[in-house]
């Protein structure tokens, strides 16, 4: 989903990044942050807050996971070290009077304190690429420790959706830089009339009219895609009640945990209360979507795990469309699995968004 964050545009920091300089690529783990702020403010208020903002669990998953892991720094203790690593945050408030807030706000510009001061609505903004290729270095500051208190309640999830933005940019290099199964994308463009970047690995699993499905197979994990569509009839289809009905019909003609036995079929896992099925608005690529989490289990005993899907509607075919990605990896922690199947998703392109570039393509 696309977020306009409340982000201030001015150098927030002395020492610049200069893009056109060679800076080696950023290091540490995907969905690590390290937060580096005063110590005794990390463990009051605000440090509270942003461990409870960033640590939240991800939903939908079948065992608890955060969505970030979050590195604590001492901001004495912050060095050369750390400097390249790919999510650095920053945190403090001006009515902080300690060691570690004052070496945080020399890093802030005289004209940038000053607005803080003047604009206590404002509490988040950010630079990339400043040490390192592929970093974000962010900044959370307030004029005092209760306007960011009250800024971080209201509007922290801003925050993650940035972070979790610029993850899904990162993977999806990541992804592709082996190559793409084009052959998968040419059969979904001539067949389905929409398309997917389906990374290097992928392969070709099931295809009827109106269903395709591709896989990849690894020693620990199994992480699967298919694509189903419909005619579009109303905004009802997009209710959690028929979105969930679709599912579990296609699950049932289509996906097997054993072929040979026609019960052992996926579906809708809705009997866990505390993990529910979600549906929640989204912006899909700068169109309408409900994105659909959960967990799937087969009929008969036997597997299960946790999906992300997608439902919107091609405007220009009226066909309705469910995307979903799924994972079988028991035992293994799913959280970047899942990440790596929702870039991969959001990579779809309706008939819509195709037609342009077909126009570009110089006639032979």
């Amino acid at each position: 989903m696309r977020y306009w964050l409340l982000i201030l545009l001015l150098p927030v920091f002395s020492a610049c990044g200069d893009k056109g300089r060679h800076i080696p690529l950023a290091t540490g783990l995907v969905g690590d942050l390290y937060v580096v702020m005063d110590s005794a403010q990390r463990k009051g208020t605000i440090g509270r807050l942003i461990d409870s903002i960033f640590q939240a669990e991800m939903p939908g998953l079948p065992r608890e996971e955060p969505m970030f892991r979050i590195h604590w720094v001492d901001a004495r203790r912050y060095n050369y070290v750390l400097k390249e690593r790919r999510n650095l945050i920053f945190v403090t408030t001006l009515d902080r009077r300690s060691d570690g807030a004052a070496i945080v706000r020399r890093m802030f510009t005289p004209e940038s304190l000053e607005t803080i001061r003047k604009k206590p609505n404002d509490f988040f903004s950010s630079r990339s690429d400043v040490n390192a290729r592929s970093q974000e270095m962010a900044f959370i500051y307030g004029p005092d420790e209760a306007t960011l208190a009250r800024n971080l309640r209201a509007k922290g999830g801003q925050m993650v959706s940035y972070f979790n933005l610029k993850e899904r940019q990162r993977q999806t290099q990541g992804l592709y830089k082996s190559g793409q199964m084009k052959g998968i994308t040419d059969i979904l463009i001539r067949d389905f009339s929409c398309a997917l970047k389906v990374p290097f690995g992928y392969k070709l699993a099931y295809q009827q009219p109106d269903f395709l499905w591709i896989r990849q197979i690894n020693p620990r994990d199994d992480k699967d895609i298919f694509i189903s569509r419909k005619p579009y009839t109303s905004q009802e289809d997009f209710s959690l009640k028929n979105l969930i009905a679709f599912r579990d019909d296609v699950c049932r003609r289509n996906l097997f945990a054993d072929p040979d036995d026609l019960e052992s079929y996926l579906m809708t896992e809705t009997t866990v209360p505390y993990i529910p099925v979600t549906a929640d608005t989204v912006n899909f690529n700068g169109r309408f979507a409900i994105q659909l989490r959960g967990l799937f289990r087969s009929h008969t005993p036997g597997v299960g795990g946790p999906f992300i899907g997608f439902a919107l509607v091609d405007e220009g075919t009226q066909q309705f469309y469910y995307i979903e990605g799924f994972t079988i990896s028991p035992g293994r922690d799913q959280r970047e699995i899942m990440r790596e199947l929702e870039t991969i998703l959001y990579t779809f392109q309706t008939s819509v968004e195709l037609k342009p570039a077909a126009q570009e393509t110089p006639a032979p």
